[in-house]
C-alpha cells in the first residue's frame, strides 16, 4: 500500500564573507603592500538518504534550514573561515523538486546518497588578490557570493508499516485519528470506511511510523464478500498487523471472541504468509467497561481466544494506553528495519 507524503521546506545556503581591504604595517617595512585575504565561502546545503527514516513529517515542524555564511576576510593574510555545511537526513526515495518551476531536481535512490541541494556562495577577494606591477597599493575588494536559495516539496512514496484489522465499528478510524494526522470519517454505523486512510505517527525527532486504517473486514471476506478483500492483499508489504477488538459492543448478541477467530481465518484462508505475520492484540473502547471489571473481562477474552502474543488494552476515543502501545509499535518496527538493512551472513561453499 503506497501514499504520497510530501512536505514543504524553505533552504538558503551561507553567502560568501567579503574580502578585506589591508596593508602591512610593519616596522623598518617603508612599502609593506597589501595583504588583506580572501572571504571564507558559505555553508552548502546537502540532503542525506538516511534508512532508519519512513515518513518525512519531521519536515513539518521544521521548515527554514540555513547554512552559516562565510567570515570576512583579515589583515595579515588572513582568510575568512568557511561556513559551516549543514545536512538534512530524508528517506531513501524522496523526490526533491523545485516549487516554483516544478521542475524534478534529485532523487534519493540508495542508502548513504548525499547531494549538495543548495551551493554556499564563494568569498570575495580581498586586495591581495589584486596586487600588480602597475597596482602596487589596490584599495579593491569585491564581496562575498549570495548561497542558492530554494522553495522545495519533497515527496515520498511511503509502503505502510503497520496495518489495522476488524470488524466494522471496532474503532480503527478513531484509533488512526488519535495518534496520527490521519483524519478518516468517523460515524456510529459499520463500514464508514470505504477506502484505505494512512496516517504518519510522530515518537519522537526522526522517529515515525506508517499506519494503514482498512475497511472492515467480515466472514467470507477472503472470498469476496464486503470491502476488505479488495485490501488484503496490502498487508503483505505491512510488518505488523494490529487487531483490533471491540471490547463493549452495543450489541451484547455479538460475541468479540468469534469475531476475532473469524477474522483470524480469513487471513490464513486468503495468505498463509500473512497469518504467520506478526499480530498484536489491542482490545478497544475499554472506558466503556467499569474499571473493577476490566481485568477479568481481559483475561476471560485472552482464554478463550488461546492467544499467547502480546495483548494491549486501550481507548482510542480518550487515547486511555494509546501512547504505550504507539512506542511498542515503533521499537518493534523499528527493529525489524535494522535487520532488513544488515548484511547477510557469508557462508563458505567448502562447508555447505
Amino acid at each position: 500500500m503506497k501514499f504520497v507524503d510530501e512536505a514543504f521546506i524553505d533552504i538558503a545556503a551561507g553567502d560568501g564573507g567579503n574580502g578585506c581591504v589591508s596593508f602591512r604595517h610593519e616596522k623598518y617595512k617603508e612599502f609593506g603592500g597589501p595583504n588583506g585575504g580572501d572571504g571564507g565561502r558559505g555553508g552548502h546545503v546537502f540532503a542525506l538518504a538516511d534508512a532508519n527514516l519512513n515518513t518525512l513529517v519531521d519536515f513539518r515542524y521544521s521548515r527554514r534550514h540555513e547554512a552559516q555564511r562565510g567570515e570576512h576576510g583579515m589583515g595579515s593574510d588572513m582568510f575568512g573561515a568557511m561556513g559551516e555545511d549543514i545536512v538534512l537526513k530524508m528517506p531513501v526515495g524522496t523526490i526533491i523538486t523545485d516549487v516554483e518551476t516544478g521542475e524534478v531536481l534529485y532523487e534519493l535512490l540508495e542508502p548513504g546518497q548525499q547531494i549538495m541541494i543548495a551551493k554556499g556562495g564563494d568569498g570575495g577577494f580581498g586586495n591581495m588578490r589584486f596586487k600588480s606591477a602597475i597596482n602596487r597599493a589596490p584599495r579593491q575588494k569585491t564581496p562575498g557570493w549570495p548561497g542558492d536559495k530554494k522553495n522545495l516539496k519533497l515527496e515520498l512514496k511511503v509502503l505502510a508499516d503497520v496495518g489495522l484489522l476488524g470488524m466494522p465499528n471496532a474503532g480503527k478510524s478513531t484509533f488512526i485519528t488519535a495518534v496520527s494526522n490521519a483524519r478518516p470519517r468517523i460515524a456510529d454505523y459499520p463500514f464508514t470506511t470505504l477506502h484505505p486512510n494512512l496516517g504518519v505517527v510522530r515518537v519522537g525527532p526522526e522517529q515515525s511510523f506508517v499506519v494503514a486504517d482498512l475497511p472492515g473486514l467480515i466472514e467470507g471476506a477472503s472470498e469476496g464478500a464486503g470491502l476488505g478483500h479488495l485490501f488484503l492483499r496490502h498487508l503483505q508489504r505491512t510488518r505488523l498487523l494490529l487487531h483490533i477488538i471491540d471490547a463493549a459492543p452495543f450489541d451484547t448478541g455479538v460475541d468479540p471472541v468469534t469475531q476475532a477467530k473469524a477474522i483470524v481465518g480469513e487471513l490464513k484462508k486468503y495468505d498463509e504468509g500473512l497469518h504467520k505475520k506478526p499480530r498484536w492484540l489491542v482490545l478497544n473502547k475499554l472506558d466503556m467497561v467499569p474499571l473493577e471489571e476490566r481485568a477479568a473481562l481481559v483475561k476471560d477474552f485472552v482464554k478463550r481466544l488461546r492467544y499467547k502474543g502480546p495483548v494491549f488494552e486501550i481507548s482510542a476515543l480518550t487515547r486511555e494506553g494509546c501512547e504505550k502501545l504507539i512506542r511498542a509499535i515503533y521499537e518493534h518496527v523499528h527493529g525489524v528495519q535494522i535487520a532488513e538493512q544488515a548484511p547477510a551472513p557469508i557462508v563458505d561453499p567448502r562447508f555447505v
